[in-house]
């Protein structure tokens, strides 16, 4: 991949965004992984003013540190970007207590986390005539649905929709990003104990690509059509089967809400 070139066509892509949207900067979530990494300092390329928010919910120590890490960058390497921290446990766990006992399962409450941080973007691009800029890759976004619908997936703009996470990777390195980002195992930071993406979606993001690729060599291609390609380990048929499930599965995620038609009723 040239990195070069897909820098300058990002950053010139996000800038006539702003512009068209007749808005005058950029809001993101700074998470201490590599996508928000990758798209902050894109972000920061702009030369647009652009917050930079850190939301921390019960969040693990080495997380913490990271997002801190990256806040200190952009501010050292770009005049336009204003980190900002605003810690939202106290807020998730009044939350928490509020809602009845049945609705507290763990998933609702690791994806109020991520709608909770949403609000306080949008609250900051309200505030600034502002876009708020998705940190989402090709895999997460459009492979697996590997988001919070109207969370982390409620965003204005996302600037590496198209880059599967080798491609993320390589892009942090051109930019700049810490090692210890680029090193770290991505998680979503949702849940207690932190598990890695791998351990949550029971696949690698390298297996992942693989079954992308085959998607895309077999267009259509269903879980029953999986039989009928030769050559495939048992390992590679179960993260196809992994893939194209997890994808079925979210494929509302992408939809905008479906409105019931009263053409001849009413």
């Amino acid at each position: 991949m040239d990195c070069g070139s897909v820098t300058h066509h990002l950053v010139t892509w996000l800038c006539r965004q702003v512009r068209e949207a007749g808005q005058h900067g950029l809001v993101i979530g700074v998470s201490g992984g590599i996508d928000s990494a990758v798209c902050s300092t894109l972000c920061g390329h702009t030369g647009l003013p652009v917050t930079a928010l850190s939301l921390p919910i019960h969040q693990a120590p080495g997380q913490l540190a990271l997002a801190s890490e990256h806040l200190t960058f952009l501010d050292t390497t770009f005049v336009n970007v204003t980190p900002r921290t605003l810690d939202l446990t106290l807020t998730f766990d009044r939350l928490t207590e509020d809602l009845p006992e049945d609705f507290r399962t763990p998933l609702a409450l690791a994806n109020a986390r991520s709608r909770l941080r949403m609000t306080a973007l949008y609250a900051a691009a309200n505030a600034s005539s502002a876009l708020v800029c998705g940190t989402g890759n090709k895999i997460e976004d459009f492979g697996v649905g590997f988001f919070t619908k109207y969370g982390d997936g409620g965003v204005d703009l996302s600037p590496i929709g198209d880059l599967v996470k080798s491609e993320v990777y390589e892009l942090g390195a051109f930019l700049g990003v810490s090692e210890g980002i680029r090193r770290a195992a991505p998680t979503d930071g949702l849940w207690e104990g932190s598990p890695s993406d791998e351990e949550q979606i029971g696949a690698s993001y390298a297996e992942l690509e693989w079954a992308l690729t085959l998607q895309n060599s077999h267009p259509g291609l269903t879980l029953q059509g999986l039989q009928e390609i030769p050559g495939l380990s048992s390992r590679q048929c179960e993260v196809a089967q992994l893939y194209l499930r997890r994808h079925l599965a979210s494929a509302h995620k992408l939809r905008m809400p479906p409105i019931c038609s009263l053409k001849g009723v009413k």
